[in-house]
């Protein structure tokens, strides 16, 4: 199943929700149609696995920094973790996956539960780590501030920076990012 997940996601993203089917995903695994189906039965439940496939991957980037860094402070696991973000968001295939989701949640109802639950999973995430750090951020307010995070994590995606601005422009925009979500993160 990783396998047609992982082509789903080649195709997804290269050719967008219009350019996804059952046949040519089929056809790209050499595979029969029938064989696909039984797995997913359509191109929704389909999309929504591989979806849940993608932030699944995410998650274990994540879980594997927490694990690898349990000695580091959290402010070192946060870091990292937003470092992991800005990495896989630059991936051409990471990219055209999440900023097809977004342009389709737009108009479909499917896509907009898809995104959802995925902007969720990722403000959780965020939640975990800052929550406590400062002691005068309540839970609500860093709440708040996991999804101004992911906000400017998400609107860089939105904003393209791998296909037309040039590199010293795209490091000093991530310098910014950075400097801005710790201070969101830390700054009573």
């Amino acid at each position: 199943m990783h396998e047609i997940l992982h082509a789903a996601r080649q195709l997804f993203a290269a050719e967008g929700y219009a350019g996804l089917s059952m046949r040519r995903l089929a056809l790209t695994l050499n595979m029969s149609l029938s064989n696909v189906q039984h797995y997913y039965k359509s191109k929704d439940i389909l999309v929504d696995a591989m979806l849940m496939y993608t932030m699944n991957i995410f998650q274990a980037k994540i879980d594997n920094i927490a694990q690898t860094m349990q000695q580091a402070s959290r402010i070192d696991q946060f870091n990292s973790t937003i470092e992991m973000f800005l990495d896989e968001l630059s991936d051409p295939v990471t990219h055209g996956v999440f900023f097809e989701i977004w342009a389709l949640a737009e108009r479909n109802v499917f896509a907009s539960e898809l995104m959802d639950k995925m902007i969720a999973r990722e403000r959780k995430t965020i939640f975990k780590l800052i929550q406590g750090l400062v002691p005068d951020i309540s839970d609500e307010q860093a709440k708040l501030r996991a999804v101004l995070i992911v906000a400017q994590v998400e609107g860089l995606m939105l904003f393209r920076l791998h296909k037309n601005v040039p590199q010293k422009e795209v490091a000093e925009i991530h310098t910014a990012l950075r400097k801005s979500v710790l201070n969101l993160a830390t700054v009573p």
